[in-house]
């Protein structure tokens, strides 16, 4: 371990995962910290249903739901570093997994040249 991460002081907590919101009686699709899985159905948070819940929550906030999962990239990586520091996911994983499927993504393939035009 570096001296300088032995120096640094730990981030304080962020925002709590409260969303999506649950309407009913069932189980609300949100993270169990600190392992970041779905409360609901086990899969790896957001699942395929938080995703969805979301994107309607957020549909006229979209850069607020950018930094909404963000923030909660953040908190992941602090939690599963924790949790185990040698064999956590790596940057990229957790950026695929919480901000790379969200609203301001990039196509995956660029439109070609005069693709619809007459």
């Amino acid at each position: 371990m570096s001296p300088l991460s032995t120096q640094a002081t730990p981030p304080f907590a962020g925002p709590k995962p409260s969303l999506p919101r649950e309407y009913g009686e069932q189980m609300p699709h949100t993270p169990l910290r600190p392992m970041w899985f779905c409360r609901a159905d086990g899969r790896q948070w957001p699942c395929a249903e938080a995703r969805l819940r979301l994107r309607a929550e957020f549909a006229d906030n979209l850069p607020g739901l950018a930094i909404y999962l963000a923030g909660m990239q953040y908190e992941a990586t602090r939690d599963l570093y924790h949790l185990n520091p040698h064999d956590g996911p790596s940057p990229r994983e957790l950026f695929d997994r919480f901000v790379a499927w969200g609203p301001f993504r990039k196509p995956a393939v660029a439109p070609r040249e005069g693709f619809g035009s007459s």
